[in-house]
């Protein structure tokens, strides 16, 4: 399964609470903290409530 590379790029301040959650829900601790996730159509669904936050890239296969 592909994987997607979501660092946090922009601070919440001024967004609702739920945009706030959503950051939390998909384990971004802090501004320019990096995870990793399996590309689903869950994590799909918080990368677009908060795509405004967030920076994407797919993660290369070996």
């Amino acid at each position: 399964m592909a994987k997607l590379r979501i660092s946090w790029r922009k601070s919440a301040i001024g967004y609702g609470g739920d945009q706030k959650r959503t950051i939390e829900a998909l384990g971004l601790r802090r501004l320019g903290h990096t995870v990793e996730h399996s590309d689903t159509p869950a994590i799909r669904g918080m990368i677009n409530k908060v795509r405004h936050l967030i920076e994407v890239a797919e993660v290369p296969q070996d």
